[in-house]
């Protein structure tokens, strides 16, 4: 006599079965997507007006404000790095999402150190232009990477307009949640993909140091002045932003360089199975 009693053995349906296994991409999507609710369900964020009042401002070999406006430079450098990689026969996949992370960064050079020479509301719309640019082309490489291929060539040119749109609603109507929103959803995907989805390249870590250096640039920025009154004038801590947030970009750099695709799990790397 069977155990079950003449009860069928309990399946779930197919589509069911299929949306469990892929519950991982819908968070993925979800996360961006409750984020971008909750900032915009709030009030309108104004512009500090005391944003420009930088700590140094000082005028070196007939430049203003010379050490933020240099600073700039590292951006050009591994920006130019990662799109000759792109362009390259080491190119990555999802090339045009890196190409456009890349080129974004080098803008930065052009866009920042044009504000810093001058700062105020008029000028700052040229250093943030190009960093939508590099934020939302990360933040599709890495979607795109995780979800699908496929999903690089229907989400990077929206992505890029969401970017530009943020920037240009901010100059017109003076409030910046979707600014703070383009900057924060690749922020925020970045740990979650590494920790729930096994990556198809080696290398991942070097995304976290990237992550963990954009952290400390963030935090050099907060911290403007007093790192300017503890370092005797050195530097200051907008200009350390500009450093450290290269050297994230330059992590990223070195992950695509490097990377290789991972070994199937339970392969070693010679084929055998472990």
């Amino acid at each position: 006599m069977r155990a079950n009693h003449g009860l069928r053995e309990f399946r779930l349906p197919e589509r069911a079965a299929k949306a469990l296994r892929y519950w991982r991409h819908a968070v993925l999507v979800a996360v961006p997507l409750a984020l971008l609710v909750r900032i915009m369900t709030g009030g309108p964020i104004a512009q500090d007006p005391t944003y420009h009042d930088f700590a140094d401002q000082r005028r070196l070999l007939g430049v203003p404000n010379l050490l933020d406006v240099a600073t700039n430079l590292p951006f050009l450098v591994v920006g130019v790095a990662g799109m000759l990689l792109c362009l390259g026969p080491l190119r990555p996949p999802r090339c045009a999402s890196w190409l456009t992370f890349f080129a974004g960064t080098a803008l930065v050079t052009f866009g920042s150190g044009f504000y810093h020479w001058a700062p105020s509301d008029a000028t700052l719309v040229w250093d943030r232009l190009p960093m939508t640019i590099a934020f939302m082309a990360f933040l599709v490489a890495l979607v795109s990477e995780h979800l699908g291929e496929r999903l690089e060539g229907y989400l990077l040119p929206p992505a890029l307009g969401v970017g530009l749109a943020s920037v240009l609603w901010w100059n017109y109507a003076g409030d910046l949640r979707l600014y703070y929103w383009v900057q924060a959803a690749p922020l925020v995907c970045l740990p979650f993909a590494l920790l729930m989805f096994r990556g198809m390249y080696t290398h991942r870590v070097y995304l976290l140091y990237g992550l963990g250096l954009y952290v400390l640039a963030k935090l050099a920025e907060a911290w403007d002045l007093e790192i300017y009154d503890f370092t005797s004038g050195a530097i200051s801590g907008h200009a350390l932003k500009h450093l450290l947030a290269a050297g994230a970009v330059l992590c990223v750099y070195l992950m695509l360089r490097r990377r290789r695709p991972a070994p199937l799990r339970g392969v070693t790397a010679s084929g055998a199975r472990g």
